[in-house]
């Protein structure tokens, strides 16, 4: 028996690919010394020169302490009135999708806040990036390099992806430079993890670790299946559990990012959830996956469309949808003037409805207009590509500037307004209307992050 170091090991890979012949031939069979072994050497060789590490340098305001919002204070203890500020720096990776005009791919987070964006090639080259656009919901941002002897990877079809494919993941890890690693798909269509607004994950048990974000998943064929974004790890380091976006979804915010410099999403007006098997019996049909809609905004495309409470929807365009959070992320890539077919039933019978996707509504409210205790803040409505849409009914704090009598009053950006003086509010006017009927002050409940608090304003 041939007692060579390494035997074992090459022979069960050997059995485990005998099972996909579709593996065989994508895997190379020959390593550096020409001995017949797999290696997937040849097939990184063709793509790392695609896979870019990229460094950013940027600054961000350092946040004071409410007292010192006070200008007496700030006065007493001597503190600058302009903003403090701290330099920041990040790693990340990246990946050449078009070597033609420069453009990388890679996630928004790798380059936020960034003022200055440096790329390095595999050959070394150091090159200084423009940003192309950005979408921070779906963590997809598109920046551009001189397009001087660039190397492109290939693009899959990551519809196609199938759980137990063969994966390599690349990247930027730690701030080591350029790392290979390999895995499986172990999932498909990861969603609700709250790491972003649009999520559809393909979960890979490649070693991903930090630094690798806007790296490449990579299939045996060296084509591109993925964006490496995220990992699940309690100590922030890789324990097999990592996410990447699939290339479909990062393709498609591409296209928009590279014509409009951003992503149009346009409004649909529906509140959603999932359908469970509870639901399904007690709508008498049986499908068990698709999202179930629970309320139509007024006027909106989707209550002008037809769409009533109780419709469930199996597809959108053909493409099945298992879940709300599935038709939030459909509805996400669609733009403004599309038209989607909705494949519902209502009432045990199915039948398509055709709804248009219209601009999304823009509309702000000065709080100084509505009362004095909450001038210097701004209101507004929940957006549909918000992760508190369909979840909350409130009006979302746009804005609340330091110092102001709204600031004072305990009111943030980001806190979400549902009920004044224990009258419900919903929408811009409701806040109006609550707030001009008040007669001994204002009794606010608000949601901030996970959390419910009540503020008093007399």
């Amino acid at each position: 028996m041939n007692k060579r170091p390494g035997f074992k090991r090459v022979w069960m890979l050997l059995l485990v690919l005998a099972a996909s012949p579709s593996a065989w031939a994508a895997l190379p069979l020959s390593d550096s010394q020409g001995e017949s072994l797999p290696s997937l050497a040849p097939m990184l060789e063709q793509v790392l020169p695609a896979v870019v590490n990229i460094s950013t340098r940027g600054r961000v305001r350092v946040a004071d302490n409410p007292l010192m919002q006070d200008p007496f204070f700030r006065r007493f203890f001597g503190v600058p009135e302009a903003p403090r500020e701290r330099p920041t720096q990040s790693l990340g990776s990246g990946v050449i999708v078009d070597a033609k005009n420069g453009y990388v791919l890679t996630n928004n987070h790798v380059i936020d806040k960034a003022d200055e964006i440096t790329v390095i090639l595999t050959d070394g080259r150091s090159l200084t990036a423009t940003l192309v656009g950005k979408d921070p919901e779906a963590d997809v941002a598109v920046i551009q390099i001189p397009a001087e002897k660039l190397a492109a990877v290939t693009l899959a079809d990551s519809e196609r992806v199938r759980v137990g494919d063969f994966v390599v993941a690349i990247g930027n890890p730690f701030g080591l430079g350029q790392t290979v690693t390999s895995g499986i798909v172990s999932a498909k269509g990861r969603s609700g993890l709250g790491i972003e607004g649009y999520e559809d994950f393909i979960q890979t048990d490649a070693s991903i670790n930090p630094g690798n974000s806007g790296g490449a998943l990579v299939n045996l064929r060296g084509e591109l299946v993925g964006v490496n974004t995220a990992i699940i790890a309690p100590g922030g380091g890789n324990v097999g559990i990592g996410f990447a976006i699939p290339i479909n979804m990062a393709r498609q915010i591409m296209e928009q990012l590279v014509t409009h410099g951003e992503v149009r999403r346009g409004r649909v007006g529906l509140f959603v959830q999932d359908l469970t098997p509870e639901l399904a019996k007690a709508f008498g049909i049986k499908e068990t996956r698709g999202a179930v809609i629970a309320k139509t905004m007024q006027d909106s495309p989707a209550e002008k469309a037809g769409l009533k409470s109780g419709d469930v929807v199996t597809s959108i365009n053909g493409k099945a949808v298992s879940s709300s959070a599935e038709l939030r992320n459909i509805f996400g890539l669609l733009q403004v003037g599309e038209t989607a077919a909705l494949d519902v039933i209502r009432d045990g019978k199915p039948r398509v409805i055709k709804v248009v996707i219209a601009e999304p509504v823009q509309a702000s409210l000065d709080g100084q207009r509505l009362n004095p205790v909450l001038q210097g803040a701004s209101f507004g409505v929940i957006a549909e590509d918000s992760p508190d849409f369909g979840r909350i009914e409130g009006v979302p704090v746009l804005s609340v500037e330091p110092g102001t009598p709204a600031w004072r009053a305990g009111l943030r950006k980001g806190d979400v307004i549902v009920s004044i003086n224990r009258q419900p509010v919903t929408n811009l006017e409701e806040l109006r209307q609550a707030v001009k009927g008040a007669q001994r002050g204002l009794l606010i409940n608000l949601r901030r992050g996970n959390g419910a608090l009540f503020i008093l304003i007399q």
